[in-house]
């Protein structure tokens, strides 16, 4: 099916998207300095007439199987996108989110093209339009082909904010239940899990501007107070204050930060404070 053919007005195809622009800017750049990628980038961004027809194609490709074509997934890509004003917009602050904060990514085209973290994170966010509106097996199944492709667990059910950085992505796996806020930034190997074999509500509620370390298990339906750090490593049962710091097995609090938002600052350096 034409791209043409499917987008509709609510998606800006004028050229006009500042974060499109940037994004073609940056892939024409790398073309000209790699030209063995220039096909390859070609095909993946240079010919869409929006980043969200861009962005489609792309997770299209990588989530592909035997039983889902990648043009199949690029239709259902494109419904999602074209009905969701808060997907287009959490895609754009996500965007936004690891160019801020990941040292690596160097330009915005970066994420887009090679951080599987950020794959994952827009893959949920079509598993997630799909759970709430009945398609529960669709949902399912891109679930587990989002966690073979980018080895990043996240299920449809869970609620997870704009800026969001999954840095690395590798091994992080988001329960049903889990909400996780605004401008959070979670590193590689962190779980938010349950305890157990208790149904309902039995996941993580994380607030705005957390960071949560590398390999950091935040297990059951506790609060992260927003603002808060959790240290790499540590395995947090318990609620979490705002604006703490919190380490160790079982973690406890040992400081502060001294941000309001360590997400963005993304400093893994942890505040001990003795008289805590």
């Amino acid at each position: 099916m034409d791209e043409r053919m499917v987008l509709v007005s609510r998606i800006d195809t004028s050229g006009k998207d500042p974060v499109w622009k940037r994004l073609r800017l940056d892939v024409l750049e790398m073309a000209k300095s790699e030209p063995m990628l220039a096909a390859y980038l070609h095909d993946m961004v240079l010919r869409h007439i929006s980043l969200e027809g861009a962005l489609a194609y792309f997770l299209a490709n990588k989530l592909a199987s035997p039983y889902l074509s990648t043009t199949s997934l690029r239709d259902i890509i494109y419904e999602v996108l074209d009905a969701a004003t808060d997907i287009r917009q959490a895609l754009r602050c996500d965007m936004e989110a690891v160019v801020e904060r990941d040292p690596a990514a160097r330009t915005i085209a970066q994420p887009f093209l090679n951080f599987k973290g950020f794959h994952a994170l827009q893959s949920y966010r079509v598993t997630h339009w799909l759970w709430i509106r009945g398609r529960q097996q669709l949902a399912l199944h891109l679930q587990n082909r989002i966690s073979e492709a980018f080895n990043v667990d996240i299920h449809p059910a869970a609620v997870i904010g704009s800026g969001i950085l999954i840095d690395h992505g590798t091994g992080v796996v988001i329960g049903e239940t889990a909400v996780v806020g605004d401008n959070v930034s979670i590193l590689h190997e962190v779980t938010l899990g349950g305890t157990g074999k208790e149904a309902g509500d039995r996941h993580p509620k994380v607030g705005n501007g957390v960071m949560i370390g590398a390999g950091a298990k935040i297990l059951g339906n506790i609060r992260i107070g927003v603002g808060s750090k959790i240290a790499a490593g540590s395995v947090v049962l318990s609620e979490v204050p705002p604006h703490s710091t919190v380490a160790g097995i079982p973690a406890r609090v040992v400081g502060k930060p001294i941000v309001a938002e360590p997400a963005r600052q993304m400093d893994q350096y942890v505040e001990f404070d003795y008289c805590i």
